[in-house]
This record gives C-alpha cells, sequence and structure tokens, in this order.
C-alpha cells in the first residue's frame, strides 16, 4: 500500500540530493512531499511545500528572513512553521513518515520537526555530522532513526548517489512495516516503572508483584532518555499509571548529571492526574567520574564509591539536596489528584545501603526536611517512611501496595462519575 513521506530538507544548498530521495521514494512506489526550509536564499526549484508558506507559517515572509540574515531567529521561524504543516498533514492522513536529509544545522531542525510528531511515526535523520553531542540533542525522547552519512552533501557522485538510496530504503521499509500510529495502544491496566540499575531489584519485585495482580508493566530505564520518552507516551495518553521509582532526572538536570531528562520530568503525570507513586532512588546520589559534567564541582568529590572503570559515585552536598528539595515541591505542588511518596530510612539505593561509604540517612533527612517544608497544606501527597532501605522487598510491597490503593480509588471514582452520567 502506498504512503506519503514528508522529507526535510533545504533545496537552495541540498536540491539535487533532495531531488534524488523523492525519485528513490517514489521508484519504490510512495508519494514523497518536500517541505523545503531554505532560508539563506531563494531555491532554484521549489519544493512540494515551499519555504515561503513554511515562512509565512511561522510569522514572517521568506525575503524577510533572508533580508535580515539572522540565522538563529530564522531556524525558529522555519522550525514553528514546519512544526504547524507537519501536524497538518499528519491530520490530513498525508504524512505516513518523515526523514530530514542534510547537514548538522537541518538534523537539528528536522529533529525539532519530528519532536511534535506521535510515537510511531517513522522519523528518519541522515547526516554526516552525527557525532555524540549533537546525537543526544537529536534524540531527546524520540523514536527516531539517525543515519551517519559518511561524506558531506556537497556535489553528486556515485557514493552519495547509493546514500540517498538507502536513505530512501530506510525510511520507504519503515512506513511499509509501521502500523497506523492512531491504532498503536497498551492494555488495560497497564504501569509503567523506571528503574535504573542501581534500584533493580526493587524494580523487578514491583514487576513480579504487578504482574501477578494482572497489570501489564512497562518499564523504562531513567537513563534521561528512556524516562523523557515515557513522559511523552504519557502525555500521548498511554500507560495508565505509573511507580516512578526514580524520578531523579529532574536533580540530574538541575546539576548536569549524566542523567538529566530535562525539567519538564513529571510533568506529564502530574498533569495526566493519573495513578502516581514516588520514590526518592539516587536523589542523593549523583557521578562523579571522567564523563561528569560541571567537573569542576563534582569531579573525585569524597566520598566516592566506584562502580566500575568510569562510572563514580558521590552524595550531593547539603546545599544541593535543599535546591533540589525545591525543585521537586514546585512540581509536588501542582497535584490535583492523590499521590503517594515512599521514603526509605536505610538508603535510597544499593550504592547508599548500609555499609557503603555513600550510606547517610542524616544527610538524606535533609532533602526530605526542606521538601515538607515547602509543600503546600491541602495537597492530595501522602508521604509514608518505611524502615529499610530500597532495595528490600519490603519497600517494593510498600510501592505496589500503595499504588493499588491509588488505582482503585480512582477506577472508582470514575464508574461513580461515568454512572452518574
Amino acid at each position: 500500500m502506498a504512503k506519503t513521506i514528508v522529507i526535510l530538507g533545504t533545496l537552495d544548498t541540498k536540491g539535487e540530493h533532495l531531488l534524488l530521495l523523492k525519485k528513490r521514494i517514489e521508484a519504490r512506489g510512495h508519494t514523497a512531499l518536500i517541505i523545503d526550509l531554505s532560508m539563506g536564499s531563494m531555491p532554484a526549484v521549489s519544493g512540494d511545500i515551499a519555504a515561503s508558506e513554511i515562512a509565512l507559517l511561522g510569522g514572517h515572509t521568506l525575503e524577510e528572513l533572508i533580508a535580515g540574515g539572522n540565522r538563529s531567529f530564522s531556524t525558529d521561524v522555519m522550525i514553528k512553521g514546519a512544526q504547524k504543516k507537519a501536524a497538518e498533514l499528519l491530520s490530513r492522513g498525508q504524512l505516513d513518515g518523515i526523514v530530514a536529509m542534510g547537514g548538522a544545522s537541518m538534523a537539528l531542525i528536522g529533529s525539532r520537526i519530528m519532536s511534535g510528531l506521535p510515537f510511531g511515526v517513522p522519523k528518519v535523520i541522515a547526516t554526516p555530522a552525527a557525532m555524540p553531542t549533537y546525537i543526544s540533542e537529536w534524540f531527546g525522547y524520540m523514536d527516531v532513526v539517525v543515519m551517519q552519512v559518511i561524506m558531506e552533501f556537497a556535489g553528486m557522485h556515485n557514493l552519495i548517489e547509493a546514500v540517498i538510496t538507502q536513505v530512501a530504503g530506510a525510511v520507504s521499509g519503515m512506513v511499509e512495516e509501521g502500523v497506523d500510529y492512531a491504532s498503536i495502544t497498551l492494555p488495560y491496566p497497564s504501569v509503567g516503572v523506571t528503574q535504573i540499575g542501581f534500584n533493580e531489584a526493587c524494580a523487578s519485585e514491583v514487576k513480579r508483584l504487578l504482574e501477578e495482580k494482572g497489570y501489564h508493566v512497562y518499564p523504562f530505564h531513567a537513563n534521561g532518555i528512556s524516562d523523557r520518552s515515557m513522559e511523552r507516551l504519557i502525555a500521548q495518553g498511554f500507560l495508565d499509571g505509573l511507580i516512578d521509582i526514580v524520578p531523579a532526572g529532574l536533580i540530574e538536570e538541575l546539576f548536569q548529571g549524566n542523567r538529566a531528562a530535562g525539567m519538564e520530568r513529571l510533568d506529564a503525570p502530574i498533569e495526566r492526574g493519573m495513578p502516581l507513586v514516588l520514590a526518592p532512588s539516587t536523589f542523593n546520589v549523583t557521578g562523579c567520574g571522567p564523563t561528569r559534567r560541571m567537573k569542576e564541582r563534582f569531579y573525585n568529590r569524597q566520598p566516592t564509591l566506584q562502580i566500575d572503570e568510569i562510572r563514580f559515585m558521590t552524595r550531593y552536598a547539603p546545599d544541593e539536596m535543599r535546591e533540589g528539595a525545591r525543585l521537586y515541591a514546585e512540581k509536588l505542588n501542582r497535584i490535583k489528584a492523590p499521590v503517594k511518596l515512599f521514603v526509605p530510612l536505610r538508603g535510597w539505593s544499593s550504592v547508599d545501603k548500609p555499609g557503603s561509604v555513600l550510606y547517610d540517612p542524616e544527610k538524606d533527612r535533609i532533602f526530605m526536611d526542606e521538601l515538607k517544608s515547602l509543600l503546600k497544606p491541602g495537597i492530595p501527597l501522602e508521604i509514608e517512611e518505611v524502615d529499610c532501605n530500597l532495595e528490600d522487598r519490603e519497600f517494593a510491597r510498600a510501592l505496589v501496595e500503595g499504588f493499588e490503593k491509588l488505582f482503585r480509588r480512582q477506577a472508582s471514582e470514575s464508574k461513580r462519575s461515568g454512572d452518574a452520567k
């Protein structure tokens, strides 16, 4: 069955390459629509959707952008316009897949445009600038394929032609084998669970207990990418509840840790008002090894626990714990539906359990005292302390029992609301 694939690129600089990609896609029986994002000069050829139309959707004329010469401003305008156009095409059933092809700027622009599309829509970025620093930005929380092109899109020769043919094959194959994004559903009731290696025992026990009770469990690795993706899925209506053992991507974002998950972390489940149970896993510890950002602040901080040759963990300082608590209080003060926070009193992960150099429950108390002092009276948050380590089975049972109460309460209220109607 023929599909419609949208191509993002700049015809003023990559015209022959984009037209060849369009030709190769159409040779496979699909429709290809080029959205031209040229902003440096008027292209010699026109796209199926002209740059002038995209600029107007972004609030300016293309002539204004070219005359202004402000690349950053022009980029923002074109991204805004293309996001609107992509959403329009999707709503009309004229976007089954999307591919961006070009250099680093095009990859960035393409990733921003793709970020507005739902999970399940095939997304491909083909670029010679697939460097680790850039890729982390492009991926973000998206389900995207990044294809490394080993030469610049300059001129046309047999190597470039071969690469463009592969790009066409990649995105065409994805749409041919894909399913309608709107048809992707999860069985009821579906529950998300966050985890990392430092709370694997807890997460495994939570998963086992939930599945025994008939829940469908979807684990997410809280590495800053998978948990961002989880938030996106929740915002799109996926999942019926969440046991967020590791919402630490927020404090990691604050202090530029390796598991930073953006300042939007926790927004989606709070805004959905879904059954939500929280734990403070790794709120109190962070990386201090060779890959750590903010090295001048954290590198080789003591005490240090070495995990392997590149992973070293240390504790957040008391002032950092207070600052982090203020950030979480801001989030929790926005809750409207009941939320439970379970706090283990003997360490918040396997790396700060009793006997570890990072074990310090008195300093953990600094975070909790600050958090409690900042919570608004009357918000539907229940905090329960459990006298064990987070990795103990007792704690996993507390999380699941707490979640069950919230889930049943919300299901009962929904039923009553439905009966009243």
